[in-house]
């Protein structure tokens, strides 16, 4: 069954004050307490479903536009709130690049949960259904947050998009030949080029789809060129990762999935070096028991920009026939 078409639209750039020090940045001033967290908001069309809020969190260098597809047909019936994680898109650079990892972000998404629920309850209609989507690093935010013992809201749906417990080795590597790697392009156009080159596993788009995936992913210089949107200093904690530490961390990873109790979907693509198929495998025969699709000719990450792949996170989060 294909998506049926939306009109376009366009989301609502807001923010929410996180604890942390940040740095004189593209996006802000030096606080020597606080970091603003900028984030999309796509309210439902029909106000009286906004008591369902979607959480869609992108990945390690990506922004919350990267969902722009994905909300427009999400919001028919619910509303969509996409972050830029810290460090990148329109969000505060950190001033201890230490902070730039899952679980300091996991706190900026109790802080961004917070200003939603009090907002709804101002509003009088209070938030009563509570889903989250992540892509990669989103996902693994996702299992840090979902977790959390005494949230607000508990997440009753999760969608884990090409990301688990055990992320190959080989995939880190490839990641950060790349990362923190700013470099300047003389239009949009030419830095999406560039990141064509480098994300093959994104798998096929029309230039129409690309040129769009990438728009939020520069930002312009004074000199009219463009360079990547985020901190560069998002790649210090990451370059100072050991395999074995890697290695450490999926148990905690695995504990922190099996402990998952809302109904969970893993999307995965085929021919990802991120998430193997053993360990898709076993994120379907324990803890939450995800079911798994599959999506061919697609390595890490589908974008949720293809029919099929918007289709199966819409039937699976707005229980859709």
């Amino acid at each position: 069954m294909p998506i049926t078409s939306t009109t376009p639209k366009q989301p609502v750039l807001r923010y929410v004050q996180c604890p942390g020090a940040s740095k004189t940045g593209p996006n802000g001033l030096a606080s020597a307490v606080a970091h603003r967290m900028a984030y999309w908001d796509w309210p439902a069309e029909n106000t009286h479903d906004n008591s369902h809020v979607v959480l869609a969190v992108h990945g390690l260098t990506r922004t919350g536009r990267d969902f722009d597809v994905l909300a427009q047909h999400l919001s028919t019936k619910a509303r969509v709130i996409c972050p830029d994680i810290v460090g990148r898109g329109r969000s505060d650079w950190l001033a201890d690049p230490q902070g730039y990892q899952i679980p300091a972000y996991v706190g900026d998404m109790l802080s961004l949960m917070g200003q939603l629920v009090q907002e709804a309850q101002n509003q009088g209609q209070p938030i009563s259904q509570l889903d989250w989507v992540g892509t990669s690093m989103g996902g693994l935010i996702g299992l840090g947050f979902v977790t959390l013992p005494g949230l607000p809201i508990p997440v009753g749906k999760l969608v884990l998009n090409d990301v688990g417990p055990v992320i190959e080795w080989s995939s880190l590597m490839r990641i950060g030949q790349y990362l923190g790697k700013s470099g300047q392009y003389g239009s949009v156009e030419e830095g999406a080029a560039y990141l064509r080159s480098i994300a093959a596993g994104f798998g096929p788009h029309t230039d129409a789809q690309w040129l769009a995936l990438s728009q939020a992913m520069f930002r312009q210089l004074e000199d009219g060129s463009v360079t990547t949107h985020y901190d560069p200093a998002i790649a210090v904690p990451y370059q100072a990762l050991t395999q074995e530490a890697s290695k450490a961390g999926e148990a905690t990873l695995w504990s922190l999935y099996d402990q998952v109790s809302a109904k969970t979907l893993l999307l995965r693509g085929k021919d990802s070096d991120l998430l193997s198929v053993a360990t898709a495998a076993a994120m379907a025969a324990r803890g939450p028991r995800a079911q798994v699709v599959e999506f061919a000719g697609v390595g890490h990450a589908p974008t949720l920009v293809q029919d099929d792949q918007v289709e199966a996170v819409v039937r699976f989060l707005l229980d859709t026939p």
